[in-house]
């Protein structure tokens, strides 16, 4: 038997083995040399004491607290056997109904790129090492896949992976993001952020068709209320309106904001009002009711917005693509090229240091706010 001892407790697992006690050395645990078949009784021990040594290892490694019954539950619990692809699918099922419907669409996107590089994905993930995972990259790029693409849909596959070893279906030996490294395809993304006399002429547009006029209000109601983004501002309702401020929860992060109304933002809200919609704009409406109708219908007006906003963009002979996601990065922008304190506001809203501005702009007074947004316009 394996004694674990863990303080003043201890537990005893059997090998399912015996020998007579006159083969047993019982000062050095193990077989005499007498033994009858002294040395694959050995290999067994041995090999069963390495399993559980390597397993108070990686819970140290990796941090977790654990007991001597959980460890002997991790050890003792055998891989279970599951296929890449009806891993991805379970996954992306589990998303859909904890209605996180962007992160779905991510593992979905990797999981069809994955069929038309590996041809099918009945593989289990101990075939995916560092070759495979080489050989994905070179046929990404052979098929002129934006680096911060290739990223993207590396670090999705890292997380999947990471869920995989996580419920047992792949043992952490086989962990190929060790030797192979997602870091180095991360790739800074330019700005997306354009200066003010190019915001006060995108604001000042006077759109052609009902698209434009309404991603120009779009824009402008963005830019004017601390970079909401599109899926925030298709969301909002009159319950998000008080006492002349903003308030809402951010769907990504799950931060309260809460902003100043400047008057033309007050304007844009009372020009899209509708007797038949709680929605501020007319993106949602009372037909969209489950998560996944809100999520497609936010997906196909963000698109139509976006290449309105393109078309407008090129008519003003701005050197970037416009999207709604440029006036989230030029109100950050345009704040910090005013003065405003990096404590305040941050260049790069949405992005790496996204977390450290939503808590800063948690942290801050309302005035303080305030007054940095007065030079917005």
């Amino acid at each position: 038997m394996i004694r674990l001892c863990q303080g003043k407790k201890l537990k005893y697992i059997s090998l399912g083995l015996s020998v007579k006690p006159e083969h047993w050395d019982f000062e050095k645990s193990r077989p005499k040399k007498n033994c009858p078949n002294k040395e694959k009784i050995q290999q067994i021990i041995t090999e069963h004491i390495r399993k559980y040594q390597e397993q108070i290892l990686d819970f140290k490694v990796t941090n977790k607290e654990y007991t001597a019954t959980t460890l002997i539950d991790k050890v003792n619990k055998p891989v279970v056997s599951k296929t890449v692809d009806a891993y991805i699918q379970l996954l992306i099922k589990r998303l859909k109904e904890e209605k996180r419907y962007n992160y779905a669409a991510s593992y979905l996107q990797l999981y069809n790129n994955l069929l038309k590089f590996n041809g099918h994905l009945d593989i289990h993930f101990s075939e995916i090492d560092t070759a495979w995972l080489k050989s994905y990259e070179s046929w990404s790029r052979g098929n002129n896949t934006a680096e911060n693409t290739i990223g993207i849909r590396f670090r999705t596959l890292r997380a999947i992976y990471n869920s995989a070893v996580d419920e047992n279906l792949v043992k952490r030996d086989c962990y190929p993001f060790k030797q192979y490294k997602v870091s180095k395809l991360s790739q800074k993304t330019a700005k997306r952020s354009i200066a003010k006399d190019e915001i006060i002429s995108v604001l000042n547009y006077h759109g052609k068709t009902s698209y434009e006029k309404l991603a120009i209000d779009l824009f402008t109601f963005s830019y004017l209320t601390a970079g909401i983004n599109f899926t925030d501002i298709a969301r909002l309702t009159n319950n998000n309106l008080m006492d002349g401020r903003l308030v809402y929860t951010r769907k990504k992060t799950k931060k309260l904001i809460t902003i100043p109304l400047q008057p033309r933002a007050v304007d844009l809200i009372t020009k899209h009002a509708r007797k038949d919609s709680p929605y501020l704009f007319p993106i949602l409406s009372p037909f969209h009711k489950t998560e996944q109708q809100k999520a497609n219908r936010v997906h196909k007006v963000i698109a139509k917005v976006n290449k309105a906003l393109k078309e407008i963009g090129k008519e003003l002979e701005i050197q970037i693509d416009l999207t709604t996601y440029v006036a989230r990065h030029s109100y950050a922008t345009v704040l910090k090229r005013s003065g405003v304190s990096t404590a305040i506001i941050s260049e790069s809203l949405g992005h790496s240091s996204e977390r450290v501005t939503q808590i800063y702009l948690d942290s801050f007074e309302n005035s303080q706010i305030d007054a940095a947004m007065a030079n917005l316009l």
